[in-house]
């Protein structure tokens, strides 16, 4: 058996809509007013530290401390209003549906605390189409440590030299490389110009193309 494990922000879903108002709400908290705005997606799509670094630096007040202490706030948040804005990327379940029918295995592996990964993909009503969730804090390590990536293989009963990631970064693309598998980098998200410079196996540029990659991919 063979698994295809996929990135949730910016490769399953675009959450950049709820991600940026969280983190403004921290900004507000300072007095700082919304300092993100729907330009910043990309730096969403990296993270709540990022947000916030990228945002104090815009207004000229970076500080390490002010991180630490706003992104439980950050995460808080969030959680509060996981998916008012976020959306599937058009086909991704389409595509996903008949990876399964090929017989591949699916799971999720994201930076993403799991407990907000799991809330979220329940939120849209897919939780249960994939086997297994590996988040940020599952493990001691995370991505592009290739330790979550092969828990997200083993957890669906698969050899973990027999997958391939499809994220959306650079992150993603380092995770495959140090695991040995193939990686598969989408052009719709926000930085999608930037994914051919990383130079994965493949680039995905519409869902309904990832079945035919991943078959060609993962017989190598």
């Amino acid at each position: 058996m063979t698994a295809v494990i996929f990135d949730l922000d910016g490769t399953l879903a675009d959450t950049s809509g709820d991600l940026l108002a969280a983190a403004n709400i921290c900004f507000r908290d300072m007095g700082h007013g919304d300092v993100l705005g729907a330009g910043d997606a990309g730096v969403a799509l990296r993270g709540g530290r990022a947000m916030l670094r990228a945002g104090l630096t815009r207004v000229d007040q970076l500080d390490e401390r002010t991180i630490d202490q706003y992104y439980p706030v950050l995460l808080e948040a969030y959680g509060a209003a996981i998916s008012t804005h976020t959306r599937l990327y058009p086909g991704a379940m389409e595509a996903i549906e008949t990876l399964k029918s090929h017989g591949h295995a699916i799971g999720i592996c994201t930076n993403k605390p799991e407990g907000l990964a799991e809330q979220l993909m329940r939120d849209l009503g897919v939780r249960d189409v994939f086997g297994s969730l590996v988040g940020a804090d599952t493990l001691p390590v995370r991505k592009p440590d290739p330790e979550p990536l092969f828990e997200a293989t083993r957890r669906l009963g698969v050899d973990p030299n027999a997958c391939l990631l499809v994220g959306d970064s650079d992150t993603d693309r380092n995770t495959a490389r140090a695991a040995g598998v193939p990686s598969v980098l989408v052009t719709f998200g926000p930085s999608g110009e930037d994914m051919a410079a990383l130079e994965p196996e493949a680039l995905l540029d519409d869902y309904a193309a990832l079945p035919s990659v991943a078959a060609a991919l993962l017989a190598r």
